[in-house]
């Protein structure tokens, strides 16, 4: 939760369309990270990668965003 809303100001800083997280080394993905992925891609409409390890990849199949465009084969 504390590091959701960093990740999410951190991305905004920059006023590039596209965005690349690389969530690679993330262990622990909530739903406070989910809800900033989601606006992240409501932000960068088209411009949203993830790149997410194998339990944050878990964690958005489970909550229904699995198919996501946003989110890289892995």
């Amino acid at each position: 939760m504390a590091t959701a809303d960093t990740m999410f100001q951190t991305a905004l800083r920059d006023t590039a369309r596209h965005l690349t997280l690389d969530l690679r080394a993330v262990t622990f993905f909530d739903s406070a990270a989910i809800h900033a992925v989601v606006r992240l891609a409501q932000r960068f409409p088209g411009g949203l990668t993830v790149l997410p390890s194998r339990q944050v990849r878990r964690v958005l199949e489970i909550s229904g965003l699995g198919e996501q465009d946003w989110l890289a084969d892995g």
